[in-house]
């Protein structure tokens, strides 16, 4: 039989705001013990045992944090629950529970919601976590979500952004710079496509980056790795703006310098070699790209022993006193570099991002 190129599309106004939850949400049974009550009820029930509680929330909108000229919808709900749960990782707790509200124009069918909700549901079963509620409502601005993420853990577990100290090593998970380096050929690809439509993407060989940036991964394996090197962090940030941004918040929060050493920033070669091609400086990708999702922590200077040689982790500077300020060091010299917060801010109108 011959596919039907133009299937019919269920408009949202058929099942109406309560249909529509249920149709979205039928296939997100509970996992975790502490969900008690999900979706269904006035409100999600949650009991959390003698563990703290760890809440976030992010809102992305349509035109300023993505573009769907080339964000696919499964990919967009995937990474609308990762950068949620990569807050709760990086307070060195577990995700648990989301929380998912739509507003949402009326040229989206049934289907395409439904498609942005098997990403949600993929990044649901990845990271097991259960989805207890939300909302739906009409937009006339296109697509707007907003993802609230639940962490529990003990205590003692709990890491904030305020606990280093001087002599502290910093070091970072995984590498830097391929999200924002995948979002460079997204928006080349995408241009050349509005300028003629005729002209195929050139996309391979850049598959790695392309994934930093549409489908990362929050970095939740960390606190078990750590604590199998018996390993406590003195302070954790997730890398959501770029390097220098994160560093700047420990150091507000921990009242504390840094010194950033750029020769120990670790880079995947295809970030290198892309962004040589675009004519940018490899370095400022990592320090003010954003949206890598790795964490960034300071450990007690007696633990270098127990994760110098792990290839999850780069020790790439260490704390000083709040008075030495904030620099990176140049490669192959002992020149100071002041480090600014140049990263993504949504209310600067001159900046995209996805």
């Amino acid at each position: 039989m011959f596919e039907d190129k133009e299937p019919e599309l269920t408009p949202i106004s058929k099942l109406g705001e309560f249909g529509l939850i249920k149709h979205l949400t039928q296939f997100f049974p509970l996992s975790n013990e502490s969900s008690e009550v999900g979706v269904g009820d006035d409100a999600a029930v949650i009991n959390p045992g003698n563990k703290k509680v760890v809440l976030t929330t992010d809102v992305l909108a349509e035109g300023v944090h993505f573009n769907l000229g080339y964000v696919p919808l499964k990919h967009l709900g995937y990474k609308a629950v990762v950068v949620n749960l990569s807050d709760i990782a990086a307070m060195n707790a577990t995700p648990t529970q989301i929380l998912v509200s739509l507003a949402v124009s009326n040229r989206f069918p049934v289907e395409a919601l439904e498609e942005l909700y098997s990403g949600i549901q993929a990044a649901c079963g990845r990271y097991k976590v259960d989805l207890i509620g939300g909302d739906t409502t009409s937009s006339n601005a296109g697509l707007v979500m907003s993802i609230t993420a639940v962490g529990i853990d003990d205590e003692e577990n709990i890491v904030k952004r305020s606990g280093a100290k001087p002599n502290d090593l910093l070091v970072v998970s995984g590498d830097l710079g391929g999200a924002y380096m995948g979002l460079q050929i997204l928006e080349r690809e995408h241009a050349v496509f509005l300028a003629d439509p005729n002209m195929q993407p050139e996309m391979e060989g850049f598959d790695y980056i392309l994934e930093r940036q549409l489908k990362p991964e929050a970095r939740t394996d960390v606190k078990g790795i750590l604590e199998q090197l018996d390993i406590k962090p003195t302070s954790m940030i997730d890398i959501s703006d770029g390097l220098a941004s994160e560093i700047l918040h420990l150091s507000d929060q921990s009242k504390v310098g840094f010194r950033l050493y750029e020769e120990k920033i670790p880079m995947d070669n295809l970030t290198i070699t892309t962004a040589d091609d675009l004519n940018l400086n490899p370095v400022m990708t990592a320090l003010s790209g954003g949206e890598d999702y790795e964490l960034l922590f300071t450990i007690a200077s007696e633990d270098f022993d127990k994760i110098k040689n792990h290839p999850d982790f780069t020790i790439i500077g260490h704390a000083v006193e709040k008075e030495e300020g904030n620099f990176m060091v140049a490669r192959g010299s002992n020149q100071l570099v002041a480090l600014t917060a140049q990263g993504w801010d949504a209310f600067l109108s001159n900046q995209q991002n996805d």
